[in-house]
């Protein structure tokens, strides 16, 4: 199976998106789609033996929409001179149509060859013309509800359409009786009501599209971080070239004060760099030979020259917009559930208005009255609302996550990360830096420390662990050079076997020992060293134990307020480590872990989280991603804490750039106030349809109360502009 997202063209609301992903759902091939109003994308997922791409897109051009190829980058589309112009020349038209077509009813001043009284003709001709003007300027919204009607994926525009045009030919034939002689028919002209209802149409698109282009905002400054330039170094000369020609491999120099082109690795030199807009880390990072910079990130004080390794698609913020993007595509349940229901709604109301019309006749009332009930249910109705009820909060909260360091990568996040009541954290690398150091080396044979730190380290050199990197970096403190491994192995969770200079070396934890059967008369010194809050490694030279190295690791400052809140909020608390007990209960005690298990593999973490879920358990695991992977991938919401240089590789759901625990909280806040927000839209959004339609329906004209397809169409811009600022303050709650 291969995933594609494609930019869709000619969406207007939910009623588009939902008929959309049903009709290519349909489609031999297709395993899944997921459209997305706001960001107007699908996300779909196709067999490549039986589809290509081009024959997807016939596909959504056969449902009445158009593909504007894959989806490379978010538009914010800078507001047309033209467009502009036309909106205000229009709205003073829609003042002057007012003017002409009500001015009268209120005793205001009107030109004779207009006025309905002196001039009839003059006055129905003069508002056919207006209402016309009117007419092309709406055309787009009568022809995508004409489109959408014969491709059977009926929308708002399709009931906007039916009622604009039922009004206006009703008026036209009325025109045609006045032009005749029988004047009495200007009074059942409603050539206002077409125009105005097409005129507030325009107005809420134009507010919805402002609208939609706040929320990608957040997300787009990522594209935007990234300089359009680079400096590339060519037989040892300076060239400044464009990005799109960088390849791999590239020596590239970065100077003070400059961004950093593209991700690479540090080859010369060494600089103190801003990562700040990715990872959150205010003050700027030391860099030197063998270190990784991002693109974007901020080149200090020092000159370097890069080797490039990740460009294009293949950058971390490429990652992170893709990441971004692929989440907002995937509908929360409560999403789907109001795409199902407004899909439904415009046939329920259609259906409610030609049986209202026909009732009406049936009643006694006359054409003109039960036409015009039948328009002004078909605009009151118009589902906008309830389409952007979940897409632009979901949207929004995915920009509010971008700005706190948090990677959704599964929207499904957004709306379970609420129901969280149990969080398993990993302790190296999670709840402390990860940063191990040396701290005691009990040797058991007569070896310098020098040749054990240089075989021992030889060893690490090829594992990823972060005890590897305490060893690697001791010798590069000591000047120590590596000498070369044979036979090497990783053993899961346990340690590394290699060969050096013909004899075989283990080096691991307890369970290793265990593991080989190597006999171990060590343990009381074991105990001594785990007390000290050290993390312990035997050292094993054909099979004898020739030391015993301790290393201290440091907890995470915000490890324990980040606890404090989390035990207040009644979520059950545990520590699954690999590292032995003394030193997991001494950091669990410390930060307020209520529950530790010790001296696991990976493969056992994946079993104790199985069986917290067995016990219906919402599990939220927290790793750094390196040995991880399977108890982040079995739990309900997996989430790495992991620098941004290794997005791509992540099997988690949720990472955070920035290096801090407080991203749990900011994440159990934000799913929690999204849904709230959520369901508050789906509220106003029913609130209003339930309350209009009865007097679109003329239930209540008996108590005098009733309403003119104008003012049903401001309504309906009503509730649309009552969703969206309501949404807005999603930003403000967080």
């Amino acid at each position: 199976m291969k995933k594609i997202i494609l930019e869709i063209e000619g969406m207007t609301c939910s009623a588009c998106s939902s008929g959309l992903e049903k009709y290519i759902k349909k489609q031999e091939g297709i395993e899944s789609v997921s459209v997305n109003l706001v960001m107007a994308s699908a996300s779909i997922c196709y067999d490549e033996t039986i589809l290509t791409v081009e024959k997807i897109e016939e596909f959504i051009k056969r449902a009445g929409f158009k593909s504007l190829g894959e989806f490379k980058e978010i538009r914010i589309e800078k507001e047309n001179r033209t467009e502009k112009i036309m909106f205000f020349l229009f709205s003073a038209f829609a003042v002057l149509l007012l003017y002409i077509a009500m001015g009268h009813m209120i005793h205001l001043p009107s030109l004779s060859i207009i006025d309905i009284e002196k001039n009839p003709i003059g006055y129905t001709i003069t508002l056919c013309i207006l209402t016309s003007l009117f007419l092309l300027y709406g055309f787009d919204i009568i022809k995508n509800g004409y489109k959408n009607l014969i491709h059977k994926t009926p929308n708002m525009d399709t009931l906007v359409m039916i009622g604009v045009l039922s009004s206006f030919l009703y008026s036209i034939y009325s025109m045609i009786h006045i032009l005749k002689g029988n004047v009495e028919e200007v009074h059942n002209l409603y050539f206002e009501a077409s125009a105005m209802v097409l005129y507030f149409m325009k107005l809420g698109k134009y507010l919805d599209k402002r609208s939609k282009d706040k929320t990608k905002e957040a997300i787009s400054k990522l594209v935007k971080i990234t300089p359009d330039v680079a400096i590339i170094k060519e037989n040892g000369k300076e060239k400044q070239v464009t990005l799109d020609v960088v390849h791999k491999g590239d020596i590239l120099i970065g100077k003070p004060g400059e961004k950093i082109a593209v991700d690479g690795e540090i080859v010369y030199g060494k600089t103190h760099v801003d990562e700040s807009f990715l990872t959150g880390e205010s003050k700027p990072l030391n860099k030197k030979i063998g270190d990784k910079v991002i693109a974007g990130s901020m080149n200090y004080d020092g000159y370097i020259e890069y080797k490039a390794e990740k460009i294009g698609k293949e950058s971390t913020i490429s990652e992170v917009v893709k990441l971004v993007l692929e989440a907002s595509n995937t509908k929360v349940p409560i999403a789907k559930t109001a795409d199902t229901i407004s899909s439904f709604f415009v046939f329920f109301v259609f259906l409610l208005a030609i049986g209202t019309f026909f009732a009406y006749l049936f009643l006694g009332y006359s054409f003109e009255t039960s036409l015009i009930t039948f328009v002004t249910i078909l605009v009151v109705a118009c589902p906008c609302s309830l389409g952007l009820a979940t897409p632009l909060a979901q949207v929004i909260a995915e920009g509010i996550c971008v700005n706190h360091g948090i990677l959704v990568k599964n929207g499904f996040v957004l709306e379970n990360a609420r129901k969280v009541d149990t969080i398993v954290f990993d302790k190296t690398g999670t709840l402390t830096f990860g940063k191990l150091k040396i701290a005691k080396i009990i040797r058991y044979i007569d070896i310098s420390e020098e040749e054990l730190i240089q075989k021992v380290g030889s060893l690490e050199s090829k594992g990823t662990h972060p005890i590897a990197k305490a060893f690697t970096e001791a010798m590069e403190e000591r000047k120590i050079e590596k000498l070369e491994v044979e036979n090497f192995q990783n053993i899961e969770g346990m340690g590394i076997v290699g060969t050096i200079q013909g004899e075989e070396f283990i080096v691991g934890n307890a369970k290793m020992i265990r593991t080989y059967k190597i006999q171990n008369t060590h343990k009381e010194e074991e105990r001594m060293v785990g007390e000290e809050e050290h993390s312990i490694v035997y050292v094993v030279q054909n099979k004898q134990i020739i030391a015993l190295i301790g290393l201290n690791d440091i907890v995470r400052e915000e490890a324990k307020d980040v606890l404090k809140q989390l035990n207040k909020r009644n979520i059950h608390t545990l520590m699954l480590t690999g590292d032995n007990k003394q030193t997991a209960l001494k950091i669990a005690k410390e930060i307020g872990i209520k529950e530790v298990i010790a001296d696991v593999l990976p493969m056992e973490k994946t079993t104790v989280i199985k069986e917290l879920k067995r016990k219906n358990r919402f599990v939220l695991m927290c790793g750094d991603g390196i040995n991880d992977s399977p108890a982040l991938v079995c739990a309900d919401i997996g989430v790495s804490v992991k620098e941004g240089t290794d997005i791509a590789m992540d099997s988690a759901d949720v990472i955070f750039t920035k290096t801090n625990l407080y991203g749990i909280i900011k994440l159990l806040d934000i799913s929690k106030k999204t849904i709230h927000k959520i369901k508050q839209n789906l509220f106003w959004a029913f609130f209003y349809n339930l309350l209009m339609l009865p007097i679109a329906m003329g239930m209540l004209r008996h108590f005098g109360i009733s309403i003119h397809p104008m003012l049903a169409s401001i309504a309906m811009i009503c509730s649309s502009l009552t969703v969206i600022l309501n949404t807005f303050t999603l930003k403000r709650s967080i």
